[in-house]
């Protein structure tokens, strides 16, 4: 068993506080005996502001907020995903990055994924996001291997697209983390069955670290996020839920629940060609 931290945060658009906020919650959750902690996604810096992210955000090897996190796995000696951070790219992309960081307990990357799907969507009259015009969208999926199991990683709207996780879990992950920042015009309906959705199909452990409530921001709108960290077990039981508060979220992760998942329904291994439609 490995015991697991989500933790939740309402991340500003101040990257320093950020990384203060988030390197005491790994503190806390170190101090509680975890040996694997997650963050949620844009953990550095929430904004609706281009303006104030092309002031604020770095590049991966000049962001504060990731050398605080590595610094941080490596003195609690713990693995760390940080969910995922807002970064600036190398040229000549012009986009931000939104990249996850498998981070292990010597405090070096072990694995980094770029969120693939773009949260391109009009939720509401007064609710509309075009991810794709500040992000440069990735193109490789990704696993890494820890000692508590093979780990997935994906960034929230990513979860609704079931063929990434169905490869990821195909690969061999054991253990999919879905950090994210999910909107409460659709978290209240989407969020959950989406995520055990995911848990089901593919026999997998899936980890959901959330940003939660109303964001402050010096420029620009106040986000808000819909909150309620989950845990889900291989056969679809929500084994943890954070609610609406920040704080740190702990669940048991038993590695031999996979196996067992997946030998009673082995339906990763029943795929079958076709044509059509």
């Amino acid at each position: 068993m490995t015991r697991a931290a989500l933790i939740q945060l309402t991340a500003s658009d101040d990257p320093d506080a950020n990384a203060a906020a988030a390197c005491a919650a790994i503190a806390e959750a170190a101090a509680d005996g975890a040996h694997f902690v997650l963050t949620p996604e844009v953990t550095n810096c929430v904004s609706a502001s281009r303006a104030r992210q092309q002031a604020v955000l770095r590049t991966e090897t000049e962001d504060g907020t990731l050398a605080a996190l590595r610094e941080a796995a490596a003195r609690h000696g713990l693995w760390l995903l940080a969910g995922s951070l807002a970064l600036k790219s190398d040229p000549p992309e012009e986009r931000f990055a939104n990249r996850s960081f498998l981070i292990g307990p010597d405090g070096g990357i072990a694995a980094r994924y770029d969120k693939m799907h773009m949260f391109d969507v009009q939720v509401s009259e007064t609710e509309t996001y075009r991810e794709s015009a500040g992000y440069a969208p990735g193109d490789r999926a990704v696993v890494a291997d820890t000692p508590f199991g093979r780990v997935g990683l994906t960034v929230c709207y990513d979860l609704r697209f079931p063929y990434l996780y169905r490869a990821l879990a195909q690969a061999g992950a054991e253990i999919l983390t879905v950090p994210s920042a999910f909107s409460p015009g659709t978290g209240p309906r989407h969020w959950q069955p989406l995520l055990t959705a995911r848990a089901i199909e593919c026999g997998a452990w899936v980890l959901a670290p959330a940003q939660t409530g109303t964001h402050a921001a010096r420029e620009g709108r106040a986000r808000q996020t819909h909150g309620h960290s989950l845990a889900v077990s291989p056969w679809g039981e929500v084994v943890a839920d954070a609610g609406t508060a920040p704080g740190v979220t702990y669940v048991e992760i038993d590695r031999d629940a996979v196996a067992e998942a997946r030998r009673k329904v082995p339906s990763l291994t029943h795929d079958r060609a076709f044509t059509g439609p």
